[in-house]
């Protein structure tokens, strides 16, 4: 028992060394692209590095010393599996990797944008209303592309929440098997277009439409909330009708039991207990909708300026950022990574008030 539990320790002595390697040979990859910052950018972010080492360093000989003492004391007394030693780290080293990840992006994004933000001031680079980096002085206020990018997302949200709510509900409890058969494996497929495709499709399908009825060019807020309205269906839609159909049958039989209708005790009983699980998949579907580019690039007009109807064209922030950034250099190339981290803020701040919401939820069950 002492020899298998002694093989761990080294097992995880060996990842611990082989995470030292790869992550010095991932420092000597960047080291190219590490000449664009400060030297005491490039020093704050080698130690963030070591002091993740350090990190799953000293947890691993913690949990090795508890589990140590544990055995000296005769309570460890399960049988350890090489296998599953290994995938214990396979699934640290997993974990780790998403959490890697996301301190990675934070440090380049704030990395390189606080310093621009703190040049020509927050208010002058969020409030301003005129985007024009190559006039002499140029100028880098993002309002329009902050006001449009809101414009469209609430346009998809009116748009795809109802009715991907709506079209779960109909394929979980009142859709024939014969036609839920067909149904299903086409919004899987919608799931699986790409963005651009969605995009043609409304340069196509919907500008003109949209050019016919209400005149102008077609390209404007209505025609980018409609496309991302439809783009959003197959995430709603999906997660919607799994949380529905977690919910358990005696939620509807007891109703059913109580004299209730078949549509009443689904929206009435069994739509509200899965209303934690529709609320995660419009979250998702919002965040589909405030990322995407391709698709809102084709249609949306282009407009840098603060949109005065749905039928004006706007820009957001990531088309903002495709546009310019092929070109941009210095200042520009600057404001352009700023414009990513107000986009990525502004992603969190939306999680953040939606998981409030679903904590209230779930608390007021």
């Amino acid at each position: 028992m002492r020899s298998a539990f002694l093989f761990e320790i080294h097992l995880a002595n060996k990842f611990l060394l082989i995470f030292n390697i790869a992550l010095n040979i991932f420092l000597l990859l960047l080291l190219p692209y590490f000449s664009h910052f400060n030297s005491r950018f490039n020093f704050v972010f080698i130690n963030i590095l070591h002091l993740i080492y350090k990190y799953i360093a000293l947890t691993l000989h913690v949990l090795d010393n508890i589990r140590l003492k544990k055995l000296e004391k005769g309570i460890f007394m399960k049988k350890k599996y090489l296998s599953e030693s290994i995938m214990k780290y396979v699934f640290l080293i997993s974990a780790l990797t998403s959490i890697f990840a996301i301190i990675l992006i934070c440090i380049f994004i704030f990395g390189e944008s606080i310093p621009f933000v703190k040049k020509i001031g927050l208010f002058e680079f969020i409030g301003g209303k005129v985007w024009s980096p190559v006039d002499v002085p140029a100028k880098f206020g993002i309002l329009p592309m902050i006001i449009g990018s809101i414009y469209v997302t609430l346009g998809a949200i009116i748009i795809g929440v109802p009715i991907g709510i709506l079209t779960a509900i109909y394929l979980s409890k009142f859709c024939p098997k014969k036609l839920y058969s067909f149904l299903r494996p086409c919004i899987d497929l919608m799931a699986g277009i790409p963005s651009i495709v969605y995009g043609f499709f409304a340069l196509v399908v919907i500008v003109p439409i949209v050019r016919k009825a209400f005149g102008g060019t077609g390209m404007n807020i209505l025609t980018a909330s409609i496309l991302l309205g439809i783009m959003i269906l197959p995430t709603i839609i999906t997660l919607s009708e799994s949380a529905i159909n977690t919910v358990v049958d005696s939620y509807y039989e007891g109703s059913i039991a109580l004299g209730a209708s078949h549509e009443l005790a689904v929206m009435g009983v069994v739509v509200p207990a899965a209303k934690s699980g529709i609320l995660s998949s419009v979250i998702l579907g919002i965040g589909r909708a405030i990322g995407e580019t391709m698709a809102v690039y084709l249609v949306a007009g282009n407009q840098p300026v603060i949109a005065k109807s749905i039928f004006s064209g706007t820009r957001t922030m990531t088309t903002n950022i495709v546009l310019d950034m092929a070109y941009a250099s210095g200042d520009h190339r600057e404001a352009l990574i700023a414009t990513a981290m107000v986009l990525f803020v502004f992603i969190l701040i939306i999680n953040l008030v939606f998981n409030l919401i679903k904590r209230g939820v779930n608390d007021g069950k």
